[in-house]
């Protein structure tokens, strides 16, 4: 039984849907030829991308009368008209295309530093543009790509690009035409960005109802997610826990919560730190599943192979046991974060 599945309102275009899945296998299938490796990159944390930099004239109360000069200067292989201001304090370089400005002691130091300054926006815009396949940069914004591309940037190496890119697809119309799309980036087991990008989707798939349009999508779906706890090799950009988060805490009903329990099994030891995680989330909404759930983790904490699960299981299971409304921190495996 699916609880609350709201149907969409327009109903799947499967040409669309296909065509959109298919663009993504093709991607990948061509990343995969080019990279020669199926292993995982852990790309580290997210660094939120903030443009533009705040204007350093405004710490000197610069007007705009000041900005008398003008050269033309040569950044990163593009020239640039540079305006300059020139005052006691140093001479002030703007420009205004790439929003940047910089202070220096001469006009040599202060077009060095905006060199240096306008870096993050050029190596932001050269990865998008190769994950489109595109030449030189990319000038535009994410709101004009359409869902093919948006979905090609969830596997950028800038996990902030890939974040931005998920944003955007949500706030997209006929989401059920991107399930089969997303179900090939959650079972995806070859490209080396793989982890962010199914970070993203599991973010998306929060609101799993808005993309299924039968509760055999939402079982594929759950099926999908829980083959992806079950055989984590890692748990690069924390996407397996976030996985135990969805089917716990989204999808806690009839299907979630029996999923986690399997995922307990898991030959994955991340997978089944994730499920014993989700499983205090099943717990918060579905109250029935309680002694089914300690005893199961009660289990766990006897038979687990890994010392630091076998503890985690026992501490969880008291947890839910006693109704505590926060849990113990999950343990962090040798190695990793490294």
């Amino acid at each position: 039984i699916i609880h609350n599945l709201q149907m969409p309102s327009i109903p799947r275009d499967m040409k669309a849907a296909q065509t959109l899945a298919a663009s993504i296998r093709e991607m990948i299938d061509a990343y995969v030829e080019r990279s020669g490796t199926t292993d995982v990159f852990p790309t580290g944390h997210r660094i939120p991308f903030h443009w533009p930099p705040h204007p350093i004239s405004y710490n000197y109360l610069l007007h705009e009368s000041d900005w008398r000069g003008e050269i033309e200067a040569d950044l990163h292989g593009e020239k640039f008209k540079i305006e300059l201001a020139n005052t006691t304090s140093g001479v002030f370089g703007r420009c205004s295309e790439l929003w940047a400005e910089t202070l220096g002691a001469t006009t040599e130091e202060m077009l060095s530093k905006l060199q240096k300054a306008v870096e993050p926006l050029f190596k932001r815009q050269k990865q998008i543009a190769c994950c489109l396949g595109l030449d030189g940069r990319f000038y535009g914004h994410l709101n004009e790509l359409n869902a093919s591309q948006l979905l090609k940037l969830l596997y950028c190496p800038d996990r902030d690009v890939a974040n931005d890119a998920h944003t955007v697809l949500e706030t997209l119309p006929n989401k059920p035409d991107f399930l089969p799309a997303l179900l090939v980036v959650i079972r995806d087991d070859r490209h080396e960005h793989r982890r962010s990008a199914q970070w993203c989707v599991l973010d998306m798939f929060e609101d799993l109802p808005s993309y299924c349009e039968s509760e055999e999508d939402e079982l594929e779906a759950i099926e999908a997610i829980t083959n992806l706890i079950k055989h984590a090799p890692d748990d690069f950009a924390r996407t397996i826990y976030k996985a135990g988060v969805v089917l716990g805490g989204h999808l806690p009903d009839n299907n979630g919560g029996p999923a986690l329990l399997n995922c307990l099994q898991a030959p994955s030891k991340f997978g089944r730190r994730s499920a014993i995680h989700g499983l205090f989330h099943v717990v918060e909404w579905d109250q029935e599943m309680r002694p089914v759930v300690v005893s199961a983790l009660q289990d766990l904490a006897n038979s687990d192979p890994e010392p630091q699960l076998r503890e985690f299981a026992r501490l969880m299971a008291s947890d839910i046991e006693t109704e505590s409304q926060d849990h113990i921190p999950e343990p962090i495996f040798k190695g990793e974060g490294l």
